[in-house]
């Protein structure tokens, strides 16, 4: 029998952040795709879009009216998922049951005002004021006595449910703090009690070394394919340093964090020559008033597309069953955007 190649055999790959494994296939990249394909669209968008409700001066859908903004613009979502108010109560019945109420505050960031870009057309200067907007944001929305968490992504394009192109993201703020990045804050802090360092900068250190997986880096940050990656170009963004939060940046390491986001949205974008869907965020420190020392912030990016600008990434059957699974090995993704940049 052949020995094992991680590049040719199915495999698990664990992920320390999760505890959880995904299942490898890389012979299967080669299976011929006769499924879904996406519609792509490359029409050019204006400067300015009068029907746009993120547009500097529009009207938006509940009424308000943005001002004349030059820069970025924040402002507390018109239909949001979380409201202030939500008053205290909750449900029980038969010990299984269970609801309980969630308080919390959900707003909406542009990041230009312009509408015909996007974080990988944009200036670093202008991608770094949107790095204060979310220090700024973390700081103040974390500051307040019921909120323990602070959760800052983007929807990107509309093969991820974005309906609205106009370069923005979100910032959800609640009371509880969610199952993904607790998940996060139960690993790192094994991690850190058992070997007495940051699960992450450790991690980053064994990239670094490999960098076989490596996309770019510059003094502060580094921009990778996980090793455990589950979507066919999923990515990181990690700080060299370890940080527990955002709110811990410096100016040269803001200046450095938009670049880093720079470099991988470009490289994103002419993987397929097509301005690249994706859901992106960052984990970091809860706001809860714990210690949380092991904690190691960071940015996820999980794009949908597999193959081409037209074929999708579904997690279905086993996926959805079982564990997650990819065809092509987080290697070859890196090698492959790595190429472009």
């Amino acid at each position: 029998m052949a020995a094992f190649d991680l590049a040719e055999h199915p495999h698990r790959r664990y992920n320390p952040l999760s505890g959880e494994w995904v299942l490898v296939s890389p012979h299967r990249a080669k299976r011929p795709w006769q499924g879904q394909q996406e519609k792509v669209t490359k029409a050019e968008r204006p400067q300015y879009d009068p029907t746009c409700y993120l547009c500097p001066s529009n009207e938006r859908i509940g009424g308000e009216r943005n001002p004349a903004y030059t820069s970025t613009y924040i402002f507390q979502n018109d239909f949001a998922a979380l409201t202030e108010d939500t008053p205290e109560g909750g449900f029980r019945k038969g010990g299984l049951l269970k609801a309980e109420s969630e308080r919390g505050i959900c707003k909406v960031l542009c990041f230009s005002p312009r509408h015909d870009l996007t974080l990988a057309d944009m200036e670093v200067s202008d991608i770094r004021k949107v790095v204060d907007l979310w220090q700024r944001e973390y700081a103040e929305l974390g500051s307040l006595d019921y909120i323990n968490h602070v959760q800052i992504f983007e929807n990107k394009g509309a093969a991820m449910g974005c309906s609205n192109p106009h370069p923005h993201g979100q910032i959800w703020a609640q009371s509880t703090v969610p199952a993904a990045p607790a998940q996060e804050t139960k690993q790192q802090q094994a991690y850190f009690q058992e070997h007495g360092r940051s699960l992450l900068q450790y991690y980053v250190a064994l990239e670094l070394e490999e960098k076989e997986r490596l996309l770019y880096q510059n003094e502060h940050f580094v921009v990778l394919v996980p090793f455990w990656a589950v979507w066919p170009f999923e990515t990181m963004i990690l700080p060299k340093k370890h940080l527990q939060h955002i709110g811990q940046l410096g100016e040269d390491e803001k200046t450095a964090f938009a670049d880093a986001i720079k470099q991988l949205t470009a490289m994103y974008d002419r993987l397929f020559d097509v301005s690249f869907p994706y859901s992106a965020g960052i984990h970091q420190s809860p706001t809860d008033g714990g210690n949380n020392e092991a904690w190691h912030w960071h940015m996820h990016f999980y794009p949908p597309l597999l193959r081409s600008a037209t074929v999708k990434k579904f997690m279905v059957g086993y996926e959805m069953l079982g564990d997650p699974q990819r065809d092509i090995t987080p290697e070859t993704s890196a090698e492959r955007l790595r190429s472009l940049l």
